[in-house]
């Protein structure tokens, strides 16, 4: 695990961003626990992923009533929740001729 993926995910994990406060409590853990307690007891799946660099990802998990959560993963399968909340809503933008 690298060293600045460790010191985003402690800084940001520090932050009070948290809706859920078993997350808050402990807001980091392999990706597989805290991808099957989103699915579990949130009801939420993948929606989206971006890469921040060779060693990490960001990814939204969103469910059907609006509960949303980002977590950043390594490449070591250790992941930590950056942010939780409800009101999620996926739109399509369609682009502009010229934007």
């Amino acid at each position: 695990m690298t060293r600045k993926f460790l010191a985003c995910a402690t800084a940001v994990a520090m932050l009070p961003l948290f809706s859920s406060a078993a997350f808050a409590a402990v807001p980091c853990g392999s990706r597989d626990e805290i991808v099957k307690k989103l699915s579990e007891e949130f009801k939420e799946t993948p929606q989206s992923v971006g890469v921040v660099n060779q060693d990490a990802v960001v990814e939204v998990f969103v469910s059907e009533n609006g509960t949303w959560t980002i977590i950043a993963s390594d490449t070591d399968g250790k992941s930590c929740v950056l942010s939780s909340g409800e009101g999620w809503e996926t739109n399509v933008l369609a682009a502009l001729p010229d934007a």
